[in-house]
């Protein structure tokens, strides 16, 4: 199975509605819907996660891990 995150214009968003519903359900499950926000405001609006970063800015970066170091 797959899943798929779109943007749906709010002109468009009813008729798109509609169509999804002619799936059956085990074709076709709306899993979430939601207002899109940005990526930015979404993380503003998250405690605490703007002195996060804030923090994470002042940190040295000698004290930093390079990204053959992370594990996926």
């Amino acid at each position: 199975m797959q899943t798929v995150t779109l943007q749906v214009q709010d002109g468009t968003y009813d008729k798109f509605l509609w169509l999804i519903n002619h799936f059956s359900k085990q074709e076709v499950t709306v899993l979430e819907q939601s207002k899109y926000i940005s990526d930015d405001t979404y993380l503003r609006n998250t405690d605490g996660m703007v002195q996060s970063i804030q923090k994470a800015r002042n940190e040295p970066i000698e004290k930093g891990v390079t990204l053959d170091k992370l594990e996926w």
